[in-house]
């Protein structure tokens, strides 16, 4: 465990793999598993952090609001039909929450658990992990936070095995749209209280979402807003992410369905990318006006890096087609469409597992 927390340090350090969290896992890992530790036991700080922050799901939703603060929903209030390709881009969690339930080995709570990997949304993950498998916290955590600073390198691959060079070539046409402020103030409250109808177990997390976005687009709150984005944001991130690695000791991580989950976990990533490319090719079957399929591959929720990695590859094929704020509307689309996702699974499992 203490080469693992090792590697985990040295991806953040020298590779730039989401630092941020990579960093205090490993350095968490550590500490965790030196013998007769105080960081942990019933007196340790690891352990009370983890009952503090983790049991009682308050550090995930600390970290939505501070996502909810960063995001900027004004591209998809301008292009709401991208809302579908944030939908498609999810069946990666679908896909592989079957096929880790096929395999035997899984409960279908585990399954679903490793399945939300494919949310590409970190404090959705460990959200679902800790209320479905709270024994595999630690590597659903490592496999979602690895696998989203690995976007760039996942993605390409995937979205030029299932696209054409004419396909990734297609111009979308982009009109500037001016979305009044009184919409970008309702926008957050009025998805609130559909999302909340729709799936109550979702209002913990789409709540804490919306409300951080309140805060930035309200025009009277700046000072807050900027504290959200950063020092609630930064202190949040370095607790959650010590906590975590508090939780890989050497018997709960150092086993073979860990090997199992962390590659299930890239196949939820790589599903999540075909699935989004698929849907843009079927919708280009029956419109006149085509998209370009790549548009489907940034509606998973790491954000904004499946956005600028589509924006990327379009340029690579033809320096001159910018669809970036199609590819962020999608983005931003399937930042709310991985937590409704992972609301529904909290909302339906219980029910048939």
């Amino acid at each position: 465990m203490f080469v693992i927390g090792g590697i985990l340090i040295y991806l953040a350090i020298k590779k730039d793999y989401e630092p941020a969290l990579l960093l205090p896992i490993g350095f968490g890992a550590i500490l965790s598993n030196i013998p007769l530790s105080s960081a942990v036991g019933q007196e340790g700080f690891l352990t009370i952090l983890y009952e503090a922050g983790i049991t009682t799901e308050l550090f995930p939703v600390l970290i939505f609001i501070a996502v909810g603060a960063m995001i900027d929903f004004k591209p998809l209030i301008a292009s709401p039909s991208m809302i579908f390709f944030g939908a498609a881009a999810q069946f990666g969690i679908f896909a592989t929450m079957l096929f880790a339930l096929s395999t035997g080995i899984f409960s279908l709570k585990e399954a679903a658990a490793i399945g939300i990997i494919g949310a590409a949304d970190g404090p959705t993950s460990i959200y679902v992990a800790k209320e479905f498998a709270p024994n595999y916290l630690g590597a659903i955590s490592v496999a979602a936070y690895s696998y989203m600073s690995l976007v760039p390198i996942i993605q390409p691959p995937v979205i030029k095995l299932l696209t054409t060079e004419k396909e990734r070539k297609i111009r979308m046409k982009y009109t500037q749209v001016e979305v009044p402020k009184v919409v970008e103030v309702l926008f957050p409250i009025v998805i609130t209280i559909i999302a909340g109808i729709i799936a109550p177990m979702s209002v913990a997390l789409i709540g804490a979402l919306m409300f951080g976005n309140l805060v930035r687009v309200c025009g009277v709150l700046e000072r807050l807003s900027k504290s959200a984005q950063n020092e609630l944001a930064n202190l949040v991130t370095l607790l959650l992410g010590i906590t975590i690695g508090s939780t890989m000791s050497a018997e709960a991580f150092l086993n073979s369905k860990t090997l199992m989950i962390m590659g299930m976990g890239l196949v939820a990533f790589i599903f999540d990318t075909a699935g989004g490319v698929l849907f843009a090719k079927l919708l280009n079957i029956f419109r006149k006006e085509k998209v370009n399929p790549m548009i489907g591959a940034a509606g998973i929720s790491a954000f904004p890096m499946a956005g600028r990695v589509v924006q990327r590859i379009a340029t690579e094929e033809d320096p001159t087609n910018f669809i970036l704020m199609q590819a962020m509307s999608a983005n931003v689309a399937g930042q709310l469409g991985s937590v409704i996702a992972g609301s529904l699974i909290l909302a339906l499992v219980p029910i048939f597992g």
